[in-house]
């Protein structure tokens, strides 16, 4: 193995794709490397806020382009270190030779992650920008998932996308990628978020006929600021049904109001996802932990377990 990596990583904590092998469903919650002193303190208070509800495992991404790889890394490796939860380490091929690539996925070795999310990435210039490969280095998710299972015992997830990749020509092409992120050695997947709940079934649906086995964990993010998640969901693709814009218009410009159908929406959501058998649900929590507290409450969901002991 190179870079020292281990063929069995360290810690006796289950890997994903085993916890749900078992049945028993995925919570998870993401969150982002933040700017500042300020930003920092309100993420390490949404993971402590966050920590007491035992989630499956909790991710830290990358910006465009790989923009925040060192500050991902540390993060998770932070985190790995200092709670009980279970970090997943983000790498993407986004701005990144293979050495680069290999160095980071050693750094999460070290740090004793186990579970690793591969993505593309955004392109190196920012979401909607043409894809430039870095020079040697990987320009698919399915490369990035086969170096990860051959540096180590790994348990590699990918994305999946309920409303279609930006750049994908139509949906069964979407589905005909994860097959291929699948037989390269992925063994779960997370989607992008998305509002309704008939599109992630209908993406299960197609992978399905592609063959595709993993289970996929659908993404969920409350819309808090309207403005904001507008702006994602343009930037990815992601549709915003009618029934969720009207409801959003009726309140108008008074941001408690919003915040509120916002998270009533999302309750709904994850509601319906689990009651159609759905493995999981994952929060996109943009580094807060409030509205995703009130949607786990919600939905009558208790810890998965008892935290360990640091």
């Amino acid at each position: 193995m190179a870079l020292g990596v281990p063929s069995t990583m360290p810690g006796s904590a289950s890997t994903i794709s085993e916890l749900l092998a078992s049945g028993e469903r995925s919570f998870s919650f993401e969150f982002f490397p933040p700017r500042d002193a300020e930003g920092e303190q309100a993420l390490w208070a949404a993971i402590r806020r966050l920590e007491p509800l035992a989630p499956t495992f909790v991710s830290v991404t990358y910006g465009a382009g790989g923009s925040t790889r060192d500050r991902t890394v540390h993060l998770t490796g932070q985190i790995a270190a200092q709670t009980t939860l279970t970090p997943v380490g983000h790498l993407t091929c986004a701005g990144a030779s293979v050495a680069t690539l290999r160095s980071v996925i050693g750094a999460y070795a070290d740090a004793g992650v186990r579970n690793v999310l591969a993505l593309r990435g955004d392109p190196p210039a920012g979401q909607g920008r043409h894809w430039v490969t870095h020079p040697g280095g990987l320009a698919h998710a399915d490369q990035l998932v086969a170096l990860v299972k051959d540096l180590g015992d790994f348990c590699v997830g990918v994305a999946a996308f309920p409303d279609g990749h930006p750049e994908s020509l139509d949906l069964d092409q979407d589905a005909r990628v994860l097959a291929g992120k699948a037989e390269a050695g992925a063994r779960w997947a997370v989607t992008q978020f998305f509002f309704d709940a008939d599109r992630y079934l209908a993406l299960v649906e197609r992978a399905s006929g592609h063959g595709v086995t993993i289970p996929i964990i659908p993404g969920i993010m409350p819309v808090t600021n309207r403005a904001q998640v507008e702006r994602f969901a343009a930037l990815s693709g992601t549709e915003v049904p009618e029934r969720l814009a009207r409801r959003l218009a009726a309140v108008g410009d008074d941001p408690a109001a919003v915040r509120a159908v916002g998270v009533e929406a999302a309750t709904e959501l994850a509601a319906e996802l689990l009651d159609a058998g759905a493995p999981g649900l994952h929060f996109y929590t943009l580094n807060r932990s409030t509205a995703t507290l009130e949607i786990y409450q919600a939905l009558g969901l208790r810890a998965r377990r008892s935290p360990a002991p640091r």
